[in-house]
């Protein structure tokens, strides 16, 4: 599988829906919506009211990372404003049981996200229960950072771990994605890749998620 979700934390703020129409009528799978709090991530990015404003108008899933501390918190808050995917970081968790089970229980489909200094085993117990993993290749808060390269190998090590107790479970990459790791990281076993600034500063936004998927 190769699904592609445009990280509209590098979308041009005072042309969203721009931005959002254009991601419409491309090839792109979901749109990737990155919440912070300014405490778990040294940045403040959307709150509900912005998702539910790119929700009126996106006709694409609304792919939603929530990178804040104690995410159980505002599950509810966050289905409200038009989340269809949820995924919360096992490093802000408490009870991620808890957690990935209140999204399910709200209709959503349920991932956990690991930091790049996260192990993958550490998913060993919980991985049954999620729908998809979103693994960081960069320290997440800001974009345009540079992809770490250890996340091929975690990549792979996910993969197995999935093989093994759920196979159905999606694995997605955020941060550095480009044309030219695209592929290694669909040939190391990701299904889903995170795209900000290769899609929004490319010259043609709608060829560059074309490519992404081939």
């Amino acid at each position: 599988m190769k699904l592609v979700s445009p990280s509209l934390l590098s979308a041009d703020f005072g042309n969203l829906q721009r931005d959002i129409e254009m991601l419409n009528a491309s090839e792109c799978d979901w749109l990737h919506v990155d919440v912070m709090d300014g405490i778990f991530v040294p940045n403040i990015s959307f709150g509900q009211p912005i998702v539910k404003h790119i929700k009126r108008h996106a006709q694409k899933p609304l792919d939603v990372h929530l990178m804040i501390m104690d995410p159980g918190r505002y599950v509810a808050d966050f289905k409200e404003a038009g989340a269809d995917i949820m995924t919360v970081h096992y490093e802000a968790c408490t009870h991620l049981d808890r957690t990935i089970h209140a999204i399910h229980d709200h209709g959503m489909k349920a991932g956990v996200v690991l930091n790049p200094h996260t192990a993958v085993c550490l998913l060993e117990d919980i991985v049954q229960e999620c729908d998809l993993v979103l693994l960081m290749s960069v320290n997440p808060g800001f974009g345009g950072q540079k992809f770490i390269e250890n996340t091929y190998n975690k990549v792979r090590q996910l993969r197995a771990l999935c093989d093994r107790k759920n196979p159905q479970c999606l694995i997605e990459v955020d941060g550095g994605v480009n044309l030219q790791n695209a592929p290694l990281l669909y040939g190391a076993g990701a299904d889903v890749l995170v795209a900000g600034n290769a899609v929004f500063k490319s010259a043609d936004p709608k060829q560059t998620i074309h490519d992404l998927k081939q």
